[in-house]
């Protein structure tokens, strides 16, 4: 049996960059059927200090960029477009605790790739507002979790110091952006990296070569 490699991923559903980042994987291992990565979803907020109601998305953006708020997001648009996705930004910026904390349920079920793909279309794609305990478990649902398990476990206080702690452990590790890929618990690979790159990686692997970080 061929042995499976760890492919650890750090994002935030809400990054535009990881978005792009795992369409590119996406079209890398649909490209390599065989590839032996096992992939783990680990969550990264960009802001964990905000707060929980989300904020208007033009206050967000204008407070973290100024003036540069739509000379950042151009190249998002352009590159988004290059892979055939149609960005339809929502009108409130969630925050994203409890998109995490699914992330964190859907893990146990091996469902993390699907939740991380319905979370990052609603809210790209389909303006829908990913702090919304309703959209949430339709996403859930949509990947094949339970939605009343969900809905119940949103309703409470489950696993928010957990997400906590494993944030602040990733920050300690060095990990300061997202997206940011693991290979096989050695190699760190940061940003939106092309199709090309994780198919150079993945025939690597399959030849015995070590990852290149």
């Amino acid at each position: 049996m061929t042995e499976t490699v760890n492919l650890d991923i750090f994002a935030d559903p809400v990054c535009p960059w990881c978005l792009i980042g795992k369409a590119e994987l996406d079209r890398a291992l649909e490209s390599r059927p065989d590839h032996r990565f096992r992939l783990a979803w680990h969550p990264f907020r960009l802001n964990p200090q905000f707060p929980r109601e989300g904020m208007d998305r033009g206050e967000y953006l204008r407070a973290k960029f100024g003036d540069r708020a739509e000379s950042v997001m151009a190249p998002v648009a352009e590159r988004a477009a290059q892979l055939g996705l149609k960005l339809a930004p929502v009108a409130r910026q969630p925050d994203t605790t409890d998109a995490h904390r699914l992330m964190h349920w859907a893990g146990i079920e091996g469902a993390q790739t699907r939740v991380m793909s319905g979370l990052l279309r609603a809210h790209w794609q389909e303006s829908r507002d990913i702090g919304d305990a309703g959209t949430l478990t339709e996403i859930a649902a949509k990947a094949g979790l339970d939605p009343q398990m969900i809905a119940r476990l949103l309703a409470s206080d489950a696993d928010l110091d957990s997400i906590a702690a494993r944030e602040m452990h990733a920050r300690e590790r060095g990990i300061n952006s997202v997206p940011t890929f693991i290979i096989a618990d050695r190699h760190a690979v940061s940003g939106a990296q092309p199709a090309t790159l994780w198919q150079q990686v993945i025939d690597e692997l399959a030849t015995g070569n070590a990852a290149a970080g």
